[in-house]
């Protein structure tokens, strides 16, 4: 089912250390009504029929339940909310957002340690607003995917915050390798991790997820990584096409975006046998970290 990402506005509440869009917050203000309206029907028109509601933190939108509400009159069959999930701790808000139609909820959560969490999004109390948020709508009987940002200061928590995330009934878990871009360009030294030293991590926390039969994935570590794990892999499982309507432009394919401006390959890559399916690293990795990491399988 072809999906559409919608941007409702650029404010947000967090200040993350690996935020990938920083310069937008103050470039662009929060999008009316009326204009989330016309990108709703306009995605209608072009087939989509799963909306996410995004970037940056849509919550703080004062038109998103009325957004979510006319998605759903549209004849949206999925609605999702993707959110760094602090205000998911008002129970009436996410009651009233759930009585609008979502149904899904995609937080985000950053560390199994509420320091670690804190710290990445420079955001006192960040963490328990997040988990209560989480319990808010477990109790009510939500379909809830968890994202967390792999980062130098986080991944060693990764399977702990899987162990955590599987007791607390959470439907799905996305590892999602840092993009180093603006915020994350700026603070790689302490930001961006070596994908080797993240991988025993990252499959212990697959295999927690696996064994307790929840879905699960990795973004932006490519096949070379993840031998025996490729069952994981995001972009070649999971992902469907998606058109983003991001502030500046409307990316029709974001797939294609993906495999032809964001993501790098070599000349070696060639010699693998995953070389036609496999996204390769996001570009600016190698440029910190080399090409010895990946070796065609």
């Amino acid at each position: 089912m072809k999906r559409a990402d919608v941007k409702v506005g650029f404010a947000c509440n967090n200040i993350c250390s690996f935020c990938v869009q920083w310069d937008k917050r103050s470039k662009y203000p929060p999008r009316s009504l009326d204009e989330i309206k016309k990108i709703l029907e306009d995605e209608f028109s072009a087939w989509s029929r799963w909306v996410v509601f995004t970037w940056w933190e849509p919550t703080i939108h004062k038109w998103l339940i009325e957004s979510v509400n006319y998605a759903k009159n549209l004849w949206y069959k999925q609605i999702q909310i993707q959110s760094n999930w602090r205000n998911f701790e008002n129970l009436e808000y996410v009651k009233d957002l759930i009585k609008a139609w979502v149904t899904e909820f995609w937080p985000s959560i950053h560390g199994f340690k509420k320091e670690t969490h804190d710290k990445l999004v420079w955001a006192s109390w960040a963490w328990e607003q997040v988990v209560k948020g989480l319990i808010n709508l477990k109790n009510l009987k939500q379909y809830v995917i968890i994202n967390s940002v792999v980062t130098k200061d986080n991944y060693k928590e990764i399977p702990e915050l899987a162990s955590l995330l599987v007791k607390l009934w959470v439907n799905q878990f996305q590892f999602a390798f840092v993009h180093i871009l603006w915020s994350a360009d700026k603070n790689k030294d302490v930001v961006v991790p070596k994908k080797t030293d993240v991988m025993p991590y990252i499959k212990k926390a697959l295999d927690i997820w696996k064994n307790a039969w929840v879905v699960c994935m990795t973004e932006a570590i490519p096949f070379c990584l993840m031998q025996w794990y490729e069952w994981a892999i995001a972009e070649y499982n999971f992902m469907p096409e998606t058109t983003v309507v991001d502030a500046e432009y409307r990316t029709e394919s974001y797939a294609y975006y993906r495999w032809n401006e964001w993501k790098s390959k070599r000349e070696d890559c060639k010699k693998c046998k995953k070389y036609s399916v496999c996204e390769w690293p996001w570009k600016e990795y190698p440029l910190i970290y080399g090409w010895d990491e990946f070796q065609p399988i």
